[in-house]
């Protein structure tokens, strides 16, 4: 008897009813969730607090946005010609001639959210709420991925369920994750994908170039991580429940089409979460407040807490990319880091703060208490607020925002090298083994050598009050945190070069014009940095 075909969904249906469901996989972004936020070096905090203890006296937390400006809604339209768009490949060589990274930055955001301004973008509709750009042209995002890259990745990378892609349903109210044990292999897949399931896969930027490299870029204008997640949706499906996420999101459509619905904030809570939201049932968000068609060449931004859902129309697929930023990126973030820094330093520094409570607090405070019309309450709040206003003072800012950007540079992805930089740094070093032997080996970096930052954004001087460190980005991984944060402790008689190095970017120095006090110094500064891959020259060695 001949032997009936069994789809991959079926299969995995029938061995899931017999054995633990697959562990589910988190987002790229979810995996943030898990980090920790808490001051890891109290005394790092407190050593750089002490020589500036000025009163902070500003607002550190927005309110939230009134009602009627979340539900504005705006819908850009953009008079471009009918014909192919420029080549992306094309715009990003452009771009690589840009002598200043954060320029590179801020053209590429700009060409992202194109004709949305992106000052009046950042003013009016960042963090506020949500925009549709229709182009009208297929082609405006051609080249940044694809399904036929899916396809090779499938092929030639080794691609994870549960780490890499996700193999989703969303079918009668009801969000099943697919996801099989071992390497998603192409003859699984997409028979996944032809019996109706949607694909995710959650780190693009490992096995695409041109993902790295925009995202690479990106994520100096943003001054916080870019990630981003590929969707391709088989044609009448839905792939996931409505929901809400943690991330500003950038939805850029690739191909084909998907019928899109953005809901408000359920409430004020739910306003900028610091957490992505379970999946909802349709009765539970209302009705949306923009409900559009997303084409190829399209674009829809949404901020975090905006409750949304896609789903593609019976006669085409659609595969999208959501590019996001700004995961716990907020002040309260910050202010994780700086409080309980604060408090170590004021317990340590001001009696005030450990002075013994009252003898009978206990009797008329806390939640049994709460309702009492007591006079000993509003003098014990009273106190409360006198000390809270003075734990301003010892508020280490500066220390903490180190910390916030010692968790950037290890978020960040590596630079994706232009040709010039390659020549020029130590990745194109000519340095090589030819007829038997090595060549060119050692440096010939001289005084009269002109160097720069690799990036503006690649390294950073942070100290722990004893030694100075400089982190830097480019031995990082493509794979989120696969590597440890690098760093280099910086000797004292460096500092001040490193930091002329760091204030005059992009302008090249000669590395015979470093503050330090010998010739010696300056080479031996400017070999160790480009041995590293933080700086490079003018011209290739």
């Amino acid at each position: 008897m001949e032997r009936k075909h069994m789809s991959a969904l079926a299969l995995y249906q029938t061995l899931s009813s017999d054995s633990p469901p697959p562990k589910k996989a988190s987002l790229l972004v979810s995996d943030k969730k898990k980090r920790k936020n808490g001051v890891s070096k109290i005394s790092t905090l407190k050593t750089q607090s002490k020589p500036n203890k000025k009163k902070t006296g500003k607002k550190l937390i927005k309110s939230a946005q009134k009602e009627e400006s979340l539900m504005e809604t705006t819908e850009m339209q953009e008079d471009l010609d009918s014909g192919d768009a420029e080549d992306l490949h094309v715009f990003l060589s452009g771009l690589a001639e840009v002598n200043n990274s954060r320029e590179r930055a801020s053209r590429l955001f700009q060409w992202l959210i194109s004709p949305v301004p992106a000052k009046s973008f950042f003013r009016e509709t960042w963090e506020k709420k949500p925009v549709y750009v229709k182009r009208n042209n297929p082609n405006y995002y051609k080249g940044l991925f694809s399904t036929a890259e899916f396809d090779r990745i499938l092929r030639q990378e080794d691609v994870q369920y549960g780490v890499n892609l996700d193999v989703t349903s969303y079918t009668d109210g009801t969000r099943k994750t697919h996801n099989p044990p071992g390497r998603a292999l192409p003859f699984t897949v997409w028979d996944f994908y032809e019996n109706g399931c949607s694909l995710r896969m959650l780190n693009p930027q490992a096995f695409s170039s041109t993902v790295w490299n925009v995202l690479s870029i990106l994520q100096e204008n943003f001054g916080s991580m870019a990630g981003a997640n590929i969707y391709l949706t088989p044609p009448g499906t839905q792939g996931f429940a409505p929901h809400y996420d943690d991330i500003e999101a950038f939805v850029v459509q690739l191909e084909g089409k998907k019928h899109w619905r953005v809901y408000n904030p359920r409430t004020a809570d739910e306003v900028l979460p610091v957490f992505s939201s379970p999946n909802f049932d349709q009765a539970e968000i209302g009705n949306p407040i923009m409900e559009v068609l997303l084409e190829a060449g399209d674009l829809l931004y949404f901020p975090r807490g905006f409750i949304h859902q896609g789903d593609c129309l019976p006669d085409t697929h659609s595969l999208h990319i959501t590019i996001s930023s700004y995961q716990k990126n907020s002040w309260g973030d910050l202010l994780q880091k700086v409080v309980p820094a604060a408090m170590e330093i004021a317990m340590e520094e001001d009696v005030e703060f450990r002075r013994g409570l009252p003898l009978d607090y206990l009797t008329y405070m806390g939640v049994q208490n709460s309702d009492k019309d007591d006079p000993r309450r509003k003098k014990f709040f009273s106190q409360i607020e006198s000390l809270m206003t003075k734990l301003a003072n010892y508020a280490p800012v500066d220390a903490a925002v180190d910390q916030k950007a010692r968790d950037f540079l290890h978020d960040c992805l590596p630079p994706l090298l232009t040709s010039e930089e390659l020549a020029s740094s130590v990745k194109g070093a000519p340095t090589r083994w030819e007829q038997g032997r090595a060549t060119d080996v050692g440096s010939q970096i001289t005084t009269q050598t002109r160097v720069r930052l690799l990036r503006a954004g690649c390294a950073r001087l942070c100290s722990d009050g004893e030694d100075v460190q400089l982190y830097y980005t480019t031995d990082n991984s493509r794979v989120f945190h696969k590597e440890e944060l690098k760093s280099l402790e910086i000797k004292t008689e460096h500092i001040d070069a490193m930091e002329l190095l760091i204030q005059t970017y992009p302008k090249f120095l000669t590395v015979g014009s470093f503050p330090c006090d010998s010739a010696e110094d300056r080479i031996a500064l400017a070999e160790l940095l480009f041995e590293k891959g933080i700086i490079h020259t003018a011209e290739p060695l």
